[in-house]
């Protein structure tokens, strides 16, 4: 349990935790009890390099002794390097805006697509864009919008996948938001065709292709981005969470006409392209490429999926690289990730029947194999004492 008493302090908004971290290194974490377990979830993909790499220690370290903070009123050097080297590994034409988060990202995305003169916008069933009152309506989840409308209106939700989904993309569209990999929703991937046709007809009606690349972006899905993978170009990219190293930053990658649509003054972000944070992220992309992290991570999903496909009461295995979502065929998916958590591994249940990994990059051989191993144990385990769902 927690060393202090979490329900007097914190708003109920997560429940309650049962463990508390207080110390890690690459993907090994400690709790506050002495437990060691491995982290297979990081953060929720944030922690790509692990925990205290020393190339992240480093750089932030060195920043901060410089210049921690200029708001948007001045330029700093790792911001502006930051923006460049996004806009080299993405192979866009693209300008750059920093925020903070990814919901702030797709909240500026949101705003950028006002601009075009239209307002109707297309997300997802069962997509999860973030819990900002805009994000949120761009969320095709109605358990989480429910408590909070009225939220954006003229927004449209598509299934993933669908030829119908194409049909509904029309003149009036302002822009369509979609995740390569639906993460929150299960870990359910957007085929290329379907990418493909989105883009086409995004590009016919002149409305904005919005991709959502905060969970997939960074080398995750074994590309930088993971509309790579269907060889479209969006005109917008928006990215958080592994960008910042473990450190607080979102990003929104503009792509050709779309790059002129904002003005001076019609948004921004004190914090954003903090140098501290900038640092951070240039010292992730520089690993990630020193390292062929990219090469690692679709080797290590690979090997993740082989193993965990053989496991007696798993019935698929989805996704790219190292975002997977693990299928069970009878047991309840948050309670094998409890099981698995007494037996040392961190991951989560994302839905009833799916659990989710998405360990960071530098994970070896080694590691997957006694995650799978503990999946199969927790398994095995549940099933013996007779816990079904």
């Amino acid at each position: 349990m927690t060393s202090f008493n979490w329900n007097n302090i914190f708003l109920n908004n997560y429940g309650t935790p049962t463990i508390e971290l207080v110390e890690g290194e690459g993907i090994v974490v400690k709790d506050s009890q002495g437990n060691i377990y491995l982290d297979f979830l990081s953060g929720i993909a944030v922690n790509a390099l692990g925990h205290a790499h020393p190339a992240v220690i480093d750089a932030v370290s060195k920043q901060i002794r410089k210049l921690s903070h200029t708001s948007n009123f001045y330029a700093n050097e790792p911001a502006i390097n930051l923006a460049e080297k996004l806009i080299a590994i993405s192979s866009l034409d693209a300008k750059v805006f920093f925020c903070n988060s990814g919901a702030e990202a797709n909240e500026a995305a949101i705003k950028l697509s006002r601009r075009t003169g239209k307002k109707n916008l297309i997300a997802a069933n069962n997509s999860f864009h973030g819990r900002t009152m805009g994000s949120l309506s761009i969320t095709g989840q109605l358990t989480k919008q429910q408590p909070f409308k009225p939220l954006l209106s003229d927004v449209q939700f598509i299934d993933i996948n669908s030829r119908s989904g194409v049909r509904k993309i029309k003149i009036k569209t302002a822009a369509v938001f979609l995740e390569s990999i639906q993460g929150e929703g299960g870990v359910i991937p957007c085929t290329n065709e379907f990418l493909k046709a989105v883009r086409a007809k995004t590009i016919k009606t002149k409305s904005l292709l919005v991709m959502d690349e905060v969970q997939t972006g960074l080398g995750r899905t074994g590309q930088w981005f993971g509309y790579e993978n269907a060889g479209i170009t969006p005109d917008v990219v928006t990215l958080a969470k592994a960008l910042g190293g473990g450190l607080p930053m979102g990003a929104i990658l503009v792509t050709g006409e779309a790059k002129e649509l904002f003005e001076p003054g019609q948004h921004g972000s004190t914090f954003g392209g903090n140098p501290v944070v900038a640092s951070a992220a240039l010292a992730t992309i520089d690993v990630i490429e020193k390292e062929n992290l990219l090469e690692n991570s679709l080797n290590m999903g690979e090997l993740l999926i082989k193993l965990i496909n053989q496991i007696e009461g798993v019935t698929e295995v989805r996704g790219r690289g190292l975002l997977l979502g693990v299928e069970l065929t009878e047991l309840a998916a948050k309670d094998v990730e409890l099981e698995c958590r007494k037996m040392g591994l961190l991951l989560n249940a994302v839905t009833e029947k799916t659990l989710r990994l998405a360990p960071a990059l530098i994970i070896n051989i080694e590691q997957v194999k006694r995650c799978s191993e503990i999946i199969d144990d927790a398994i095995k385990s549940l099933k013996k004492s007779g816990n079904k769902s």
